[in-house]
């Protein structure tokens, strides 16, 4: 049996405060759409048996039911692949959900908030889906496989091994727990961070996203492609889709002395095609810095998000022997920062700028 798993897809997402410039939520949801076709593509081309999409498809706040028709348009174009839909926490399923009030084409089944096993001929596969928001408990513990002879999935939307209290609502399960059941592979969802050969003998995957969503998912994106042969030996691969790759680059300006400087270095970077590129300016600034001001004069469209994370460069001892308002401040901050530790600095650092600034 040959398959496809994704997950966290997030149709629809709004991607607010994804970058300060204008259209790039809109570019993104394009982006969503023609991924997921490249996904219904190579499964035509390979003759895949099944597809596993385990949770987030969608953002049930955001979703339009043209987007619904959409995915389900390119369901119709894979009928001999079965679908398997394990709702999550952006998509549960709910009264009002497009999972419980849009008609499906036949060969998709959506799982509920009961485990439920489909009984195939060489496999059995078994899920579960949210029906809510949250999840702290979705009865796997009670979980047996029936028949151990045959090929038995699991497809769930899960934090596995979460610890803290917000991971624990989303459906936390133990490893352990899941090892000792005896799948041949557990299909999950919800973690955007690829979990693929990072142990041996590794059955229980996150594909992450399909595409990067934001700068705190940097690198590939992708999915998750398999294969259980009658033996049950299982071998997976993990194949980048996303168009676009959400990088950070460190920018220090402290040997920079005007802005025009800054942006002439900030348009000289080498950026590739594929990348979006959040830059973190550092160090110590001889300028003022606008940020809006810079994203007027920059040449390269890729650079979607600026974040300043500069200090405002004073001499303090140089400050300190002038007989003003300022050179008795700046004695004051040098006699505390002797026995400072590495956190004060960074308080009395601060509270020097913000007073310096209201000085001027």
């Amino acid at each position: 049996m040959k398959f496809v798993h994704i997950a966290d897809i997030h149709f629809d997402s709004p991607f607010i405060n994804l970058s300060d410039r204008d259209n790039l939520g809109d570019i993104k949801r394009l982006e969503q759409r023609k991924v997921f076709k490249k996904v219904i593509e190579y499964i035509k081309e390979n003759n895949i048996d099944f597809l596993f999409i385990v949770g987030d498809l969608y953002e049930h706040q955001y979703i339009r039911k043209s987007t619904i028709e959409y995915i389900n348009g390119l369901f119709k174009e894979i009928p001999n692949t079965k679908i398997y839909i394990s709702p999550g926490n952006h998509d549960p399923y709910i009264k009002n959900s497009y999972y419980s009030q849009f008609q499906w084409n036949d060969n998709v089944h959506i799982f509920s908030s009961k485990i439920e096993k489909i009984a195939l001929e060489n496999v059995d596969i078994y899920g579960y889906g949210f029906d809510d928001f949250y999840c702290t408990d979705c009865g796997i513990e009670n979980l047996e496989i029936e028949d151990k002879n045959k090929r038995n999935i699991l497809v769930i939307h899960s934090t596995i091994d979460g610890a803290n209290l917000e991971e624990k609502q989303y459906n936390s399960i133990p490893r352990k727990l899941l090892e000792e059941k005896g799948f041949d592979y557990v299909a999950t969802g919800h973690i955007h961070k690829l979990d693929y050969h990072t142990y041996e003998n590794q059955k229980i995957v996150y594909p992450g996203s399909l595409i990067s969503l934001g700068f705190d998912e940097l690198g590939e994106h992708g999915m998750i492609v398999g294969e259980i042969d009658e033996n049950k030996t299982l071998k997976t691969q993990f194949i980048p889709l996303s168009e676009d790759n959400f990088e950070e680059i460190e920018f220090d300006v402290t040997d920079i002395i005007s802005k025009d400087e800054l942006i002439e270095k900030i348009n000289d970077l080498e950026i590739a095609d594929n990348q979006l590129i959040k830059i973190i300016l550092t160090g110590k600034r001889n300028f003022e810095i606008n940020k809006y001001e810079i994203y007027k004069l920059l040449t390269n469209e890729r650079i979607i998000k600026i974040k300043d994370h500069t200090k405002i460069q004073y001499d303090l001892e140089k400050i300190a022997n002038n007989y003003t308002l300022k050179g008795l401040f700046a004695k004051e901050v040098l006699k505390e920062k002797e026995n400072a530790g590495e956190e004060e600095l960074e308080i009395i650092e601060k509270a020097v700028e913000i007073a310096f600034e209201a000085l001027e």
